[in-house]
């Protein structure tokens, strides 16, 4: 029986990679759907897929995470298309406008934390946050509402008995626990929105097993490492081609004394097709399994204790549940709204 996996965030960097790499190890039996927000990149994915891989099934399906309704246009879609889900990839997620700060850069540089400063941008990097057309925080729309909005419409077909499914989350080295407030999930008062998004994801991800577990459904954290993506490059958009040229060097020797530079979105994606392989019921829910590099290029997967609880990640789930209410309550009210002027 094929396997049925759908990814978001899929048509450029680590989304795109592991699709790639799924297929050239698994050749047969795969159905892969590729959920993207800009369908013009996503086309160009599905051309280069197919180009690679001619008798793979791979399919296209529009949904920006960051907008309500379109997740469930997204979902009813999904739920037509197929009959059950056996993986599904949380992987889209936005850093928009980071700010950098130059001088913290190049003290961290000279200093003994520069690896640290690389591995997490923690000290350098803040972030000015947007709102979305539904009244939410774009980061933490994006990064985690819309994700966990997608899981709950997807339910039925992945909540199916004799089945098991896995959920895989994206997170990064930058979840920080001292960015995210329970006070404030969205991060409407804070500068690092996009720490507060990953932390969140880790938490979330511990709830859902905890209320997830017994109906076959199983969530997972991985982390890709430092990786050299559209993300990435976003981060210093001002500096000039020529100055990349100069850091990679930098990033490559770095690399030699610390494994979580994988810089390329293929390896970054490495603990993705790891969790991929495995049974997950067999899975430490309060580990981050990191995609590692070794100075020599080889790829590995390694776990890692969260700085989680079970208290806080309940407390979050209930405000993520009130949230949902309160969303869809809205968009019921926009669309009478919209039928009665009809």
């Amino acid at each position: 029986m094929s396997k049925v996996v759908l990814v978001t965030g899929a048509n450029s960097g680590i989304g795109l990679a592991l699709c790639e790499r799924l297929l050239s190890q698994i050749p047969e039996g795969l159905q892969l759907c590729l959920a993207c927000r800009n369908m013009q990149r996503a086309q160009a994915a599905h051309s280069a897929l197919l180009a690679s891989h001619p008798a793979a099934q791979v399919a296209l399906l529009h949904m920006d995470t960051s907008s309500i309704s379109s997740i469930i246009r997204a979902a009813q879609e999904v739920r037509l298309r197929y009959d059950r889900l056996d993986y599904l990839f949380l992987n889209a997620g936005i850093m928009p406008n980071p700010q950098f700060d130059v001088n913290a850069f190049f003290k961290g540089l000279f200093s003994s934390s520069v690896i640290t400063m690389f591995a997490t941008g923690e000290g350098i990097l803040t972030q000015k946050d947007g709102v979305t057309p539904d009244g939410l925080q774009e980061v933490f729309a994006t990064n985690l509402f819309g994700h966990f909005l997608l899981v709950r419409e997807l339910e039925p077909l992945l909540c199916q008995a004799g089945q098991t499914s896995q959920l895989v989350w994206t997170s990064s080295s930058n979840a920080h626990r001292s960015a995210f407030s329970l006070e404030d999930i969205q991060h409407q008062r804070g500068t690092q929105p996009y720490s507060s998004s990953k932390y969140a994801s880790d938490l979330l991800s511990l709830a859902l097993n905890t209320h997830y577990n017994k109906q076959g459904l199983y969530s997972s954290v991985i982390c890709p490492g430092f990786v050299m993506t559209n993300l990435t490059y976003s981060i210093l958009p001002s500096f000039p081609a020529f100055l990349w040229t100069l850091l990679m060097p930098i990033f490559w020797l770095i690399r030699m004394f610390t494994n979580t530079f994988t810089l390329t979105a293929y390896n970054g994606a490495e603990a993705l097709l790891w969790l991929f392989k495995q049974k997950p019921e067999s899975l430490d829910p309060y580990v981050k399994y990191h995609s590692l590099t070794s100075g020599l290029g080889t790829n590995y997967t390694q776990p890692h204790k969260m700085d989680i609880d079970l208290e806080t990640s309940e407390s979050l789930y209930e405000k993520l549940l009130q949230l949902e209410s309160e969303v869809r309550k809205k968009l019921m009210e926009e669309q009478e709204e919209a039928s009665c002027r009809i």
